[in-house]
């Protein structure tokens, strides 16, 4: 039996802070203040007209790319039958991801649980985007105990092979959403990414007060990976070569 979560309502703003410390062959750290949201794929949020440039969710953005139809749960539906898993009519999928602001959006990690009727997970999926516009979904074996490992396949950072393991580490409580990512090579820390955050309700005066202090949030985390990469390009840290990536793996 899948043990049961309990979610925070949707739609819902997560604020918090993301970080990554990179552990091996250089330390190297940073911290940042941010949000994303946490909505339920079958009612996503309709904002009023005049504040939709601040939140939109669009196929386009995520999986398959709503290719084959059925928006993003279309897509996942697919994917997750490709792998053996049934996503039930009645099952609700809740998605962790940047919402596209200001026409813009970069979503470095997104989170899918799939909960049949009584909570209990049916699956969870990892989507990890990569900044040469490349996705990948990895689904999460025993995620249902908020804990699992797996085998690194998709290249992320240019300073990073394919080589190694994940611990994830999910929680996702009215309390706290957390989702965190360790990387370990030859049983040593190499990596660890960590998304953190309280769940306030998606309020009109709650993304007004969020917006004002995180404006232009997807965009500033697309230059702010750039820039922690332009760091770590100048300490002289090696660029690892990037293999072909099939679009398999979102399919």
């Amino acid at each position: 039996m899948s043990a049961a979560v309990h979610p925070p309502s949707v739609p819902a703003l997560v604020v918090g802070s993301i970080s990554h410390a990179r552990h091996a062959p250089r330390r190297h750290s940073f911290d940042y203040a941010h949000y994303q949201w946490l909505v339920d794929l079958d009612d996503l949020p309709r904002l009023p007209r005049l504040l939709r440039p601040l939140g939109r969710f669009e196929a386009r953005d995520h999986l398959d790319g709503g290719r084959a139809g059925g928006g993003i749960r279309g897509d996942l539906t697919r994917w997750l039958a490709r792998r053996g898993v049934e996503l039930e009519p009645d099952d609700r999928v809740l998605m962790l991801a940047h919402a596209r602001a200001f026409g813009h959006v970069f979503d470095p990690l997104t989170v899918f649980w799939c909960l049949r009727p009584d909570c209990s997970v049916r699956a969870v999926v990892l989507e990890v985007h990569n900044t040469y516009g490349e996705r990948h979904a990895y689904l999460l074996e025993g995620a249902e105990h908020g804990r699992t490992e797996l085998t690194k396949e998709f290249y992320v950072s240019p300073f990073n092979d394919v080589s190694g393991r994940y611990a994830v580490a999910i929680r996702l409580t009215p309390e706290l959403v957390q989702v965190v990512v360790a990387l370990h090579r030859e049983g040593q820390p190499w990596l660890t990414a960590v998304a953190r955050g309280r769940p306030v309700p998606a309020t009109t005066r709650n993304l007004l007060s969020i917006v004002r202090k995180h404006l232009f949030m997807t965009h500033r985390v697309s230059l702010l990976i750039r820039w922690e990469g332009l760091r770590l390009w100048r300490s002289r840290l090696p660029v690892q070569p990037r293999p072909p990536h099939s679009p398999e793996a979102v399919r």
